[in-house]
């Protein structure tokens, strides 16, 4: 049975709600909005400008091929549109320019924000491309305005909405003359190369530009899904704007980790930091994060909360293990339906559009969001989750955990963030290099505040190096066999796997952990292995570089191959991290397979660091070899938000990895019935050339490894078939 007719269905209805929710979300953010991102415009002319970008972001669909598809009448696959509808928009606009600029709000930023609400405005696949919208092979070879030709029937949708537009900005009484009906593919290029060229000499403030971007996308998604759910707009959104930290929420968070000890000094110094930016250098161990949440008490009150942690793993232990059940939170990354299905919660996520709208929500509707560092700085790069989730960041304060893990254009959006967005922020990290304390304060533009962590923990000598050609099994099987706790950790997946066969041809019964695992099941034996190294008896793990922050254990020996130096210390942070009084052994053999992940530079280094020190060793002698031997860093500070003017795509907050994301041929007919969140549970990476995954099948957007070369098994994960006969 068809759902009934409703008027948010209808162009001026939908248009109404979301100019009713970006109004709202001006009315609750306004003046917090002006002071978190450092904006000299008046509230009024944020309101003016928001709302103009709302009436204008989807007059474009007042046309044939888009009335077409949505009446069914063409399969979008085979007769897509010829131009986007956001695209016919901006030239429809555009024409209207000198009425449209009667009005208060900012024409230019608003022509910009509608054009980009989609995310396809000036760039494609990540790359700038300066184009205003393609257009598409579609059968047909004009536009045709849809008030004036469907069926043969009048409708009067279009000019009802210039109509609900003049009076809504304040424009001139009477409505544009000479509007256009039809434009063929030759016009539309010409008006494209008029507004490329018009452009050209873009001088708006880029801040401003970019929040009222990020606030007609919040709008779109609430004024989308709220109507058609029955939920009131405006009762919503100011519900949930509303919805922030209180001391004593954040006191019981605290109360619950110390279960009735006190707070180390440098905790309790991070709750008196005064600075709006604070750095906390404290090694692995220390209670870092537990001073994060009574730095929080201070600086988050009347505020949201993020916790960005660089990886999924452990912004998942982080929830876990700090905030779940004690305050109202959210865990908020692609994966986290999965990694929450074990606590029976209902969280959805990964990259599909509906399901990230959706799960952004939770952080609107939540008081303290555990997520990657993506979710926040993402919005550096127009990413969506992060703009879907802009009402809650831009009245938020925030952590920032292992920043000396981020790569230089994660560190450069980073250095952005701090620019442009005035909130409390605290960066935590083992160490900070000089370099970078010179480009924070720079980004900050005051003088920093760090508080170091606790001497008396960080120079207590927790390891011995040794080192050798290669790894020393007997040593191995004695600790075992005593008791012991071993974490054996490898550059390469396949060398985890042969270590992890060796082992249990000698008898011992080891764990194998990395990162080539359907994500279900590596959440699997990421719990399998942070569980046994809490329970008494040996215990031995074989993993990957995964280990490096995602396993928040404490090992009694650690084995590992030579690797970079901060790899090599976040290694280190696993072993004797809960101090048992005195130094234990962590073993040292080379990588002979050079160029991947690491090149012979970065071998050498973590050689010179290992053969550095003789005796004892503590994590204050680490931190200071590290800030001594760093060479200067080359941050990537380029922002589409920020710098792309009129443009909005998405592209790529990190560095470019190894590996590409993949579907296995056997789980393909699975996959193509699941949910969307639920799809990340079947997916692997694998290290794969582009090249090679050009002929293969998508299924969901992801390339389908073939079963003719690759292989699976829930215990040691992908493998090659030409590598291993089973």
């Amino acid at each position: 049975m068809d759902k009934p007719w409703k008027s948010a269905y209808g162009l001026t209805g939908h248009t109404s709600d979301v100019v009713e929710a970006v109004t709202t979300l001006v009315d609750e953010l306004g003046i917090g909005c002006l002071q978190q991102f450092g904006l000299s415009q008046s509230l009024e002319e944020l309101k003016a400008t928001v709302q103009l970008a709302a009436f204008l972001h989807d007059l474009g669909k007042a046309n044939d091929h888009f009335q077409a598809v949505v009446r069914k009448f063409k399969n979008p696959m085979n007769n897509p549109q010829l131009m986007r509808h956001e695209v016919i928009s901006v030239l429809l606009a555009w024409e209207m320019r000198d009425w449209l600029s009667t009005g208060q709000g900012n024409f230019y930023v608003a022509l910009a924000a509608a054009g980009g609400h989609h995310f396809k405005l000036g760039g494609e696949a990540g790359k700038q491309t300066d184009e205003i919208g393609v257009i598409r092979n579609s059968g047909c070879d004009q536009w045709t305005r849809g008030d004036l030709l469907w069926l043969y029937t009048t409708h009067k949708h279009f000019i009802g909405l210039l109509k609900y537009g003049q009076k809504l900005c304040g424009l001139n009484l009477s409505l544009p003359n000479n509007l256009p009906t039809h434009w063929t593919i030759t016009d539309l290029k010409q008006k494209q190369k008029t507004l490329i060229r018009e452009f050209v000499e873009w001088d708006t403030d880029p801040v401003f530009t970019a929040v009222v971007k990020a606030l007609l996308v919040a709008g779109d998604t609430s004024g989308s899904a709220l109507p058609a759910n029955d939920v009131s707009i405006r009762d919503w959104i100011e519900q949930q704007i509303r919805y922030t930290l209180t001391e004593t929420e954040l006191q019981h968070v605290v109360a619950e980790r110390l279960e009735g000890n006190s707070l180390r000094p440098f905790q309790e110094n991070l709750g008196k930091a005064e600075q709006r930016v604070t750095l906390a250098r404290a090694g692995c161990g220390t209670g870092k994060t537990l001073g994060a949440y009574n730095w929080a008490k201070r600086h988050a009150i009347g505020r949201k909360l993020f916790f960005c942690y660089p990886t999924t793993g452990t912004s998942t232990e982080g929830f876990l293990d700090y905030v779940y059940d004690k305050v109202d939170s959210t865990l908020v990354h692609t994966r986290a339906a999965v990694d929450l299905e074990h606590l029976d919660l209902h969280s959805t996520g990964d990259d599909d559009d509906l399901e990230t709208k959706l799960e952004s929500f939770k952080a609107w509707s939540t008081k303290v969001s555990i997520c990657t560092v993506d979710t926040v700085l993402g919005l550096l790069q127009c990413n969506r989750r992060p703009l879907y989730c802009f009402p809650a960041i831009a009245q938020a304060a925030f952590v920032f955990d292992e920043v000396h893990c981020y790569d230089n254009k994660l560190f450069g959006a980073l250095l952005r963030f701090l620019e442009v967005v005035k909130a409390p922020i605290l960066l935590m990290s083992a160490s900070f290099l000089p370099w970078q304390l010179q480009a924070i304060e720079q980004a900050v533009g005051a003088p920093l505040d760090v508080i170091h962590g606790p001497k008396d923990l960080e120079t207590q000598p927790r390891y011995r190096f040794h080192y050798a050609d290669a790894p020393n099994w007997e040593r191995v099987k004695a600790e075992y066999e005593a008791g012991g706790k071993i974490l054996w950790v490898c550059n390469q997946v396949n060398t985890a796997i042969d270590v992890y066969q060796n082992a249990k041809k000698i008898g011992l019964s080891p764990l194998l952990y990395h990162s080539r695992y359907k994500y279900g099941d590596r959440v699997q034996h990421h719990r399998e292995v942070v569980d046994r190294f809490k329970t008494d008896g040996p215990v031995m793990a074989v993993a990957t570089q995964v280990a490096e922050m995602s396993l928040d254990l404490s090992a009694t020996l650690l084995v590992t191959q030579i690797a970079d130096p901060p790899g090599l210390v976040q290694r280190l942070g696993r072993l004797n991290r809960q101090y048992c009084g005195h130094a234990l052994d962590a073993l040292f053999y080379p990588d002979e397979k050079v160029g991947f992940p690491y090149e012979q530079e970065d071998l050498e280094a973590g050689l010179e660091l290992v053969q550095s020190f003789a005796g004892e060793v503590c994590q204050a002698d680490l931190a200071s070899w590290l800030e001594k031997a760093a060479t200067q860093g080359q941050p990537d500070r380029n922002s589409v938000w920020l710098d792309g003017e009129w443009r909005t795509y998405p592209t790529s907050l990190r560095e470019a990895g190894y590996t590409t994301t993949v579907l296995l041929e056997r789980d393909v007919p699975t996959v193509e019935k699941l949910p969307a969140k639920l799809i990340p549970r079947y997916t692997v990476p694998l290290v794969v050339r582009n090249q090679q995954t050009k002929g293969w099948q998508k299924c969901r957007r992801y390339p389908v490894a073939p079963a003719e070369s690759w292989g699976y098994s829930s215990e040691i994960g992908a493998y090659e078939l030409a590598r291993r006969s089973v």
